[in-house]
């Protein structure tokens, strides 16, 4: 046999054992937040999201993911992140750029919520249908809010009362108004710098849903917590934002297989996702040692009252801006009830 041809034969025979080449990867694209890699949000609802991206475009899209801003800068900055290219993707909280956002403030307001995954459901709707120029420097993926607003305090806080004198961390404009509505100190910054935060005393106490609370060490820096039965005392909203120009560059396919794990279902994924992550952090809590009071039934009304002159003043507020306030608290009230399950 001539040397060139067994050489050829040598060759199919090495490409029929190695079997059909996987799909070449096309895409990189990297995903930009601000919790570490093994906080509930990452690991349960940013790593899913990847992963179903990379395997719907059969490996054809890769998603680097960099959790606790390794990619540079401080939270607040995310969002300019995605319109700027520093990072194709990211996700953020939209009250770390105060007023920036103000229709997606809605569902911030105190005792508005019930329901996270409704919530959520219902701030992807209202986002197609009256937020997309606040939001036009992006292409947003999702929308989401967490569960319960949980008080983390140094001391009980049952009554609104109980917060005056108090420094307590809040998440953004809304929260912080609210918190000096009730009588505490508002102090604004982002959540990574909250257990340092509490350690050295600089406030007292903290607003986050209970499934961070583990990954920040908080039930390990504060023994109180305040929880609220029934409407929530606040919640955060949460947005997954691509740059623009990077998006519309894929190949209309790859778009497709972005936009088909996007969305409405996922919005309404992630918020549920999130709140179900609280149990088991309050239990570890409860486990822990300490103290957590459950405000409900009559003991409701004063926190209710005494927040009321937020959504009064948020609805003054829009308006000045040529915003209709109240109609956006009664649009987002009735698509959370009709999402309500």
């Amino acid at each position: 046999m001539p040397i060139e041809r067994g050489r050829a034969l040598l060759v199919a025979l090495v490409l029929a054992l190695a079997g059909p080449p996987a799909a070449a990867q096309e895409v990189t694209l990297t995903l930009h937040q601000f919790l570490p890699a093994e906080a509930n949000v990452p690991r349960l609802i940013l790593d899913v999201w990847a992963d179903r991206i990379e395997a719907a475009s059969a490996g054809r899209i890769e998603i680097d993911r960099y959790p606790s801003m390794q990619l540079g800068g401080r939270p607040p900055e995310l969002m300019d992140q995605a319109i700027d290219g520093v990072a194709d993707i990211v996700w953020t909280a939209t009250g770390y750029t105060p007023g920036r956002f103000p229709r997606a403030e809605v569902f911030e307001l105190p005792f508005l919520v019930s329901d996270a995954g409704a919530a959520s459901g219902a701030f992807w709707q209202l986002y197609e249908r009256d937020m997309q120029e606040e939001f036009a420097g992006v292409r947003l993926l999702a929308t989401w809010v967490h569960g319960p607003g949980v008080i983390h305090a140094d001391r009980e806080v049952a009554t609104p009362s109980d917060l005056r004198g108090m420094k307590v961390r809040g998440p953004s404009r809304i929260v912080n108004t609210m918190l000096e509505t009730l009588g505490a100190t508002p102090v604004g910054m982002p959540v990574p710098a909250v257990p340092e935060a509490l350690s050295k005393g600089v406030i007292d106490g903290t607003t986050i849903p209970w499934e961070v609370t583990g990954s920040l060490r908080v039930p390990e820096l504060v023994t109180h917590h305040t929880e609220f039965e029934g409407p929530m005392l606040y919640t955060l909203t949460f947005v997954l934002a691509m740059n623009r120009d990077r998006y519309e560059s894929l190949p209309d396919d790859l778009r497709q297989v972005i936009d088909d794990n996007s969305g409405l279902d996922f919005s309404i994924f992630a918020g549920e996702t999130q709140a179900a992550a609280d149990a088991p952090e309050r239990e570890a809590a409860v486990a822990a040692g300490n103290s957590v009071v459950t405000v409900r039934g009559d003991a409701l009304e004063p926190w209710v009252a005494a927040a009321e002159p937020v959504r009064k003043a948020w609805v003054a507020g829009m308006d000045a801006r040529s915003i209709d306030g109240q109609k956006l608290i009664d649009d987002a009230r009735a698509l959370v009830q009709a999402g309500d399950r």
